[in-house]
């Protein structure tokens, strides 16, 4: 069981402009999905955040919707919520572990993403993790990204390229 050891928490970057941030949500688990998006939203609006939300099937899906974002442009950050629950079977491990991985990849690219997929054994453990007036891990994720955000505008640009450009090789 996790401790309830205080936790140090950043205070908000400020920016020039209100940062563009799409938070992408998988719903599965309805109630926590909008506790998630509560706290995120809450905390995106103490920095003015223009907020836009997509609904994808699962965590899975997460990812690939954030890279078909980015692509567009129209994004400076990028907030994942939604909830895995260990089940009987390993797909809970397949579902963390690559939801997470694939985020990770994107992150280590120059996508400034906050992750608040939860990965937890019970529903009990989701629901606190997700109320904004407990653990709260919905305003953590869309914290995150504004942290990683104001990083990658104080180290410069990010590259929009990734992987493999699809085209003319003239």
């Amino acid at each position: 069981m996790a401790s309830h050891t205080e936790h140090d928490t950043l205070p908000l970057p400020s920016f020039e402009t209100p940062p563009k941030v799409l938070i992408v949500v998988a719903p599965y688990y309805k109630d926590i999905a909008d506790g998630l998006v509560a706290g995120a939203e809450a905390a995106l609006a103490q920095v003015s955040a223009e907020v836009e939300r997509v609904d994808v099937p699962g965590a899975l899906e997460i990812p690939a919707a954030i890279r078909q974002a980015y692509r567009s442009g129209d994004f400076d950050a990028y907030v994942a919520l939604g909830c895995v629950i260990r089940g009987e079977t390993t797909h809970y491990d397949i579902v963390a572990g690559e939801s997470s991985r694939a985020l990770t990849d994107l992150s280590l690219v120059g996508l400034a993403i906050g992750n608040g997929i939860l990965t937890v054994e019970n529903t009990a453990q989701a629901e606190a993790r997700a109320n904004p007036d407990k653990m709260n891990k919905g305003g953590g994720a869309a914290e995150a990204a504004l942290h990683v955000l104001a990083l990658s505008q104080r180290f410069g640009k990010t590259v929009r390229e990734i992987g493999f450009k699809i085209g003319n090789a003239s």
